[in-house]
């Protein structure tokens, strides 16, 4: 709480002129009950109408200075509260942004999106109703002890003869609900991550029919997250009519005791201190169920803090060194000496054999690529081909051995640095929500709408996105370029095709103008048209920079300057198309069996032309 605290700086003024005007309001509220004892004693029994005005009219001008105060108490501490989950909401999605692959690895996306939304929100309600009223509140209980005693001392005793049970009953209250407020967030998060999942792969859920075992799954998570609401509800359904009973308890204890020192007429409680008496019991009694509340509210808070704070707390695996090199342009040589790679870090003391072995996804891979070239990389799934572009990208740090752009290690270089230079074109392009636009220039204000068209001339998407209508008609007539550009692009492309989103991976990466390509191939099949303008497209994209090719088609393996085999990790073979088929070794057989049959097509393709 120390640290979330620290949160409220910038507004500490206000929040200390809050505190002021809540203690303001407390008074207001211990004064209510005495204009009770001086209306009944000063007023209606001495039949003394002059003065019962009077103690109205002050009784209505303190709710009125009530009304004002409580209002804008209110409005305050939520605009504050609202102002710092703005801030913290941002830190976490920024934190979150600039974590490494390995974090995401681990983390289901569902529970990340319940910690940056659910857990930030739930700490709003703590500033909002949490610190400020829950001073009032104390000095509400305080302020209605102190009068309750100066009334009478004996009907005081007697009244709050029972506040030591309340506080046991409160202890016990507040140690379950605790434990069960961090459960329940926990099985949120679990069924927010499950859900997630679920819906991403919905097209893979409805093909193999998969929803009855999926319900069934859900359903064990829900049950899992309701039984722990039921148990929350049945302290809640225990504790506060308890409460209730205890307040009533103590009224009927001021009403009898006080009405039996009234009749015995000791003198030392009046009708109108009786009246006064009972106000004050109700003014103590419900600060405290609300003080309780509040209590819930704060462990939500806590439970959700630690949680936030804990993501924000975990620090990056790749990171910057503590004095980068910024590269503004690089030639583009490449050299991976002796790298070795596991995605589950080795561990730091030798284990006996067979114990905890390191699973090695790269094993002493050694490899030069020049300025210019392309490179493609071959080699049956799992092989090791897409870590090598993870690992290019520093979306990952090698354990053993290091990588060299234009001869320096890339963990001495900065990393958003490194990533502006290296373009790179996945096999399932993933389109944010927004426009075709947006989509290409991905939010980079320096690039032009002419470079963007331009970029997707090249590459032979300007056609089907001229085609299509803009969504945003008022950006469409100010730009320079086709309306078509600010037609809507749905998330992971919906309403595109499989060339078409290609094209417009090879037109993002493009407008970039990057040293490096680094290119996964789609292996979806196009109809022969698009796979032309496909590869039109991809040679214009390679040319004149050093590419590295996840190669599918067999095309683009003929055309690379070099070919690395990877067989479990490890280079087995390089060399150009020609020189290893000639070896007829690992690439001659996955050429016989995974590239023949294209070459089989293309030459019938070609005759029939």
């Amino acid at each position: 709480m120390r640290r979330l605290w620290t949160y409220t700086a910038p507004h500490r003024r206000v929040i200390s002129g809050c505190v002021v005007l809540s203690l303001l309001a407390a008074g207001g509220e211990i004064l209510l009950p005495v204009y009770n004892k001086l209306i009944i004693d000063d007023g209606i029994l001495p039949g003394d109408l002059p003065a019962l005005v009077r103690v109205v009219c002050l009784y209505l001008a303190t709710l009125a200075l009530l009304f004002v105060l409580n209002y804008f108490l209110f409005v305050k501490m939520f605009a504050i509260g609202q102002e710092i989950m703005y801030v913290l909401r941002r830190q976490v999605f920024d934190h979150v942004q600039s974590l490494s692959m390995s974090f995401f690895d681990r983390n289901p996306v569902g529970r990340l999106i319940t910690r940056v939304v659910s857990d930030v929100d739930i700490l709003t309600d703590m500033f909002a109703t949490v610190v400020v009223t829950s001073i009032r509140d104390l000095v509400i209980v305080v302020g209605a002890v102190v009068c309750m005693f100066a009334l009478s001392p004996r009907l005081a005793l007697a009244t709050l003869a029972i506040v030591p049970l309340l506080v046991v009953v409160s202890f016990v209250f507040r140690r379950f609900v605790r434990e069960l407020y961090r459960d329940a967030r926990i099985k949120i998060a679990r069924i927010s991550a499950y859900l997630q999942e679920n819906i991403s792969g919905i097209k893979t859920v409805q093909a193999f029919c998969r929803q009855a075992r999926n319900l069934k799954k859900y359903d064990e998570l829900n049950y899992d997250l309701y039984r722990t609401h039921v148990k929350t509800i049945l302290c809640y359904a225990t504790y506060f009519p308890l409460v209730d009973f205890l307040g009533h308890l103590g009224t009927a204890i001021a009403v009898c005791y006080g009405g039996w020192l009234i009749a015995g007429r000791t003198g030392d409680v009046t009708l109108g201190d009786l009246g006064a008496f009972v106000a004050l019991v109700e003014r103590f009694f419900r600060p405290i169920r609300m003080l309780s509340q509040r209590y819930n509210t704060m462990q939500a808070a806590m439970a959700s803090s630690e949680r936030v704070f804990h993501r924000l707390d975990t620090e990056p695996e790749v990171k910057d060194s503590e004095a980068p090199r910024v590269r503004i342009s690089s030639a583009g040589r490449i050299e991976f000496e002796n790298v070795w790679f596991a995605y589950k870090a080795p561990h730091p003391n030798p284990l006996p054999e067979g114990e905890g072995e390191t699973e090695w996804v790269l094993r002493d891979v050694s490899f030069t690529v020049e300025p210019g070239q392309t490179v493609a990389l071959v080699g049956a799934t799992g092989a090791g081909k897409t870590t090598i572009i993870a690992l290019l990208l520093r979306f990952y740090d090698v354990q053993k051995g290091r990588i060299l752009l234009d001869g320096v290690d890339v963990r001495e270089l900065d990393v958003e640095s490194l990533r502006r230079r290296i373009a790179l074109v996945q096999q399932d392009l993933f389109l944010f929500s927004g426009t075709v636009y947006d989509n290409i220039t991905l939010g980079d204000e320096r690039i032009s709408e002419t470079e963007v068209e331009a970029a997707a001339r090249r590459v032979n998407a300007h056609r089907f996105i001229e085609r299509r209508k803009a969504d945003d008609p008022e950006r469409a007539a100010a730009a320079r370029i086709a309306p078509g550009y600010f037609a809507k692009a749905w998330e992971r492309g919906a309403g595109f095709s499989v060339g078409e989103k290609q094209l417009l991976s090879f037109a993002r990466a493009l407008v970039t103008q990057p040293d490096i390509l680094v290119l996964d191939e789609a292996t979806s099949s196009v109809d022969t048209e698009t796979e032309r303008l496909i590869q039109d497209a991809l040679a214009k994209l390679m040319t004149g920079r050093t590419s590295i090719v996840i190669a599918h088609r067999l095309s683009t393996i003929e055309r690379a300057d070099k070919i690395l085999v990877m067989h479990h990790g490890q280079l087995r073979e390089q060399g150009t198309h020609q020189e290893l088929l000639a070896q007829g070794g690992l690439y001659y057989r996955l050429y016989q069996l995974q590239y023949k049959d294209q070459e089989a097509v293309s030459t019938r393709s070609g005759g029939g032309e």
